[in-house]
């Protein structure tokens, strides 16, 4: 088991790669002969290092500004690419997502199992309805879904906010992690505490 080889997950807020970093990526890749996986997350990972090589991956990577996937991170947002770049989308889920991280940076450990997802426009591309807590655009502002999952035994979110505003998903988004933070003892997807008595939001 020594020898079992390893995978550096690099986190890429909205999806997004910098030229740097996938230059980098490459270069590691080539050089240790490693493969290099997109997740379904829209995060990029390394495969196939040996202990020293994650080290040393992770030490030429950090000076570009990446962050690692890691234990009691909080979630990366899944993003479509929103109106900047779709003619279909009616928000900018990009920035709501920087905004999101921002909120929440330098604070946890979070419990693990909750998914986030933004769509800039009620076609879901990223998944919004079918994932933990998901924030959907419409010209009217941003719903909110929660409980959704995908896996064998799919659920759809239930719809617990319409029309907010970036502030009003900030607010909800913190008050559904807390919940989540009080009722998990380890790790618990968010589709579990929907039936719970005292779940904060009712249907909409």
């Amino acid at each position: 088991m020594d020898n079992e080889k390893k995978r550096l997950t690099i986190l890429l807020p909205a999806g997004r790669l910098p030229l740097p970093v996938m230059a980098k990526a490459l270069e590691l890749a080539q050089r240790h002969g490693l493969e290099v996986y997109l997740s379904t997350a829209q995060n990029l990972r390394l495969m196939g290092l040996d202990d020293g090589q994650l080290e040393q991956a992770k030490a030429e990577l950090a000076p570009l500004g990446v962050d690692f996937k890691g234990p009691g991170k909080f979630p990366i947002p899944r993003v479509c690419i929103g109106s900047r770049d779709c003619s279909a989308g009616v928000q900018d889920p990009e920035d709501l997502s920087r905004r999101l991280l921002a909120h929440f940076q330098g604070r946890g450990p979070f419990k693990p199992k909750v998914k986030i997802a933004i769509s800039g426009c009620p076609f879901c591309c990223s998944g919004v309805k079918t994932t933990d807590i998901g924030v959907m655009g419409s010209k009217q502002g941003f719903d909110i879904y929660v409980g959704g999952k995908g896996g064998p035994n799919p659920v759809v979110g239930r719809r617990i906010v319409r029309g907010a505003d970036a502030d009003q998903v900030l607010s909800t988004i913190e008050a559904l992690i807390a919940y989540h933070d009080r009722k998990t003892p380890k790790k618990q997807r968010l589709a579990r505490l929907l039936a719970e008595p005292d779940f904060p939001f009712p249907e909409v």
